[in-house]
């Protein structure tokens, strides 16, 4: 529970900091830290508007995404202690929970009618599909070094394999993981979260028929989904043994090192041209097979 808790807490200042970094990196005053938890305040005061074109699937999306990322999040462990739900695969378990969500706010999209809609849903399924491979390929290699398939038994083993090449293999993988993270939440170089150009828009045009209370829940999914990650990250740098004292406090350092890389990514990183989108992903994949290869050469799974 420990772990949970201190992802919902990260979640609540996450994308407030990225804000802050990208403001500060540009020279401006702009929001605060907690202006992301006063929007949401103000739009779970509101009702929530339906289209008439719409049927209850539009309704139901929101919820379900969020009820999938709140799912997912019970299967991270935290330091020794095992995640509430613990079993073997339970990572592709964890990775098609999340596309049940996304799934929904997909077919949410395309039930509004709306023709920019279906091409935002469009664009978000065809790059989760493509970002896929790299994130089964990389969970796959940290089963391969580890010998065992579920996040629980898989980092709290990671440090104590007796791989020389543990240091290496966790820098290419938080590489990944931020990048993945980022394609998931439609963020730069695959998506701009700000645009208002609709023919250049994906996450943010799926949600265009959102509003109030809806989409308050589809921002919250965002912000947890962002921690999740983090909390993956987090996982992957720190070894399970440490003292709890210290791995919380490593824990809120990470995910606001997390947030802050986020924020200078996007303050530096020009978004890709739509075309230039496919190859970009599929070279993450690309990058985790490699690291893949290299984890069955040194562990004699082949010659």
């Amino acid at each position: 529970m420990t772990g949970i808790i201190l992802t919902i807490l990260t979640a609540l200042i996450f994308p407030g900091l990225i804000l802050r970094t990208k403001s500060i990196v540009s020279g401006r005053k702009g929001p605060g830290v907690f202006q992301p938890i006063y929007d949401l305040k103000v739009l779970v005061q509101k009702d929530s508007v339906f289209s008439s074109t719409s049927s209850f699937i539009f309704q139901i999306a929101p919820t379900i995404g969020l009820a999938s990322i709140i799912c997912a999040m019970l299967m991270i462990p935290f330091a020794e202690e095992h995640a509430f739900f613990d079993f073997n695969s339970d990572f592709v378990y964890f990775s098609y929970l999340l596309a049940i969500g996304k799934f929904f706010m997909i077919i949410s999209a395309l039930d509004t009618g709306s023709g920019f809609e279906g091409m935002g849903a469009n664009r978000e399924a065809l790059f989760s599909m493509l970002v896929e491979p790299a994130f089964f390929i990389l969970l796959a290699t940290l089963a391969m070094l580890t010998g065992y398939t579920s996040f629980s038994d898989i980092f709290t083993s990671f440090y104590v394999s007796q791989s020389d090449f543990v240091l290496i293999f966790s820098i290419i993988g938080v590489y990944l993981f931020i990048q993945i993270a980022m394609i998931e939440n439609s963020r730069f170089p695959v998506d701009d979260p700000k645009t208002h150009l609709e023919l250049t828009m994906i996450h943010e045009v799926m949600i265009l028929d959102n509003s109030g209370f809806d989409k308050a829940l589809i921002h919250i999914s965002s912000y947890l989904k962002f921690a999740v990650y983090g909390s993956i990250i987090y996982n992957l740098l720190v070894p399970a043994h440490w003292n709890i004292y210290l791995q919380t406090i490593l824990f809120f350092l990470i995910q606001i090192l997390f947030a802050v890389t986020i924020g200078l990514l996007e303050s530096f990183r020009a978004r890709n041209k739509m075309g230039k989108n496919p190859h970009f992903i599929l070279t993450l994949t690309a990058i985790s097979f490699i690291a893949f290869v290299i984890i069955i050469i040194i562990t004699g799974k082949i010659a």
